[in-house]
């Protein structure tokens, strides 16, 4: 569980790194950071519920997540018409290798998080694809304001968040609690060591506010994101201080 800290540990730096890095060095530590997420998140699966889940969230995140991908980018459903630029590197499908490793990256702390605020599978699978597509209103406005995909229709928009179609959102949502009611076909027994998850999610969470009003300058989605996202992060972080 210490290397898990130090992988971790690695993911902030990188992040803290980004808006400090312009071009090819910001695109290197976006990659980077998506790298370290995945195997922190795996591995965390696997050390913690053994190989079988930590197979069934690369299965259903990662595999789910390309798929899920390649319809939408070829058909328009169900984020809307968008495309990915050649930014980020080698594609399968059209898909940029590195976009379902940041499926897989979010989802599983998405649905550790949503296991410690709520009861009964049903309210963890909604809370949790809550959890996952509302850290959607930080990344998409970030990556698209730095050039790695585009949207052809980008209206209605969220006020304050142009060049980003409602339907993404709605997409996002739909996507997220329908992985999550896979995932959730995995045994769930404990108690387990999820402290990195709840960090990983939390920081996430306070980290993009800060970037996007302070650094990124992108205030609107700071404001969206500590809205939508908070409405996991902020009970999870009342119930950690709590215990």
């Amino acid at each position: 569980m210490n290397k898990l800290w130090i992988l971790f540990g690695a993911l902030v730096l990188a992040e803290i790194g980004y808006p400090l890095t312009e071009g090819r060095a910001r695109t290197g530590l976006v990659i980077a950071t998506v790298v370290i997420g995945y195997v922190v998140s795996v591995a965390h699966a696997w050390l913690t519920r053994g190989p079988r889940t930590a197979g069934l969230l690369v299965l259903v995140t990662t595999g789910g997540g390309l798929l899920v991908e390649a319809v939408g980018r070829t058909t328009g459903y169900p984020f809307g018409d968008y495309d990915y630029t050649a930014a980020l590197g080698p594609r399968l499908l059209g898909v940029p290798l590195v976009i379902p490793l940041a499926w897989t990256w979010m989802a599983w702390p998405a649905w550790i998080a949503a296991g410690r605020i709520t009861a009964g599978r049903a309210a963890r699978t909604a809370v949790a694809g809550l959890g996952l597509a509302a850290w959607d209103l930080f990344l998409d406005p970030q990556m698209v304001s730095q050039g790695y995909w585009q949207w052809h229709t980008s209206t209605p928009a969220l006020p304050g968040v142009p060049g980003i179609p409602l339907t993404n959102y709605l997409g996002w949502l739909l996507v997220a609690v329908a992985l999550m009611a896979l995932l959730g076909t995995a045994p769930q027994r404990g108690p387990y060591q999820d402290a990195p998850m709840y960090a990983m999610y939390l920081w996430t969470y306070a980290s993009s506010i800060l970037a996007h009003a302070v650094f990124l300058g992108l205030p609107a989605s700071a404001a969206w994101g500590a809205l939508g996202m908070g409405l996991v992060a902020i009970p999870l972080a009342v119930r950690l201080w709590r215990s």
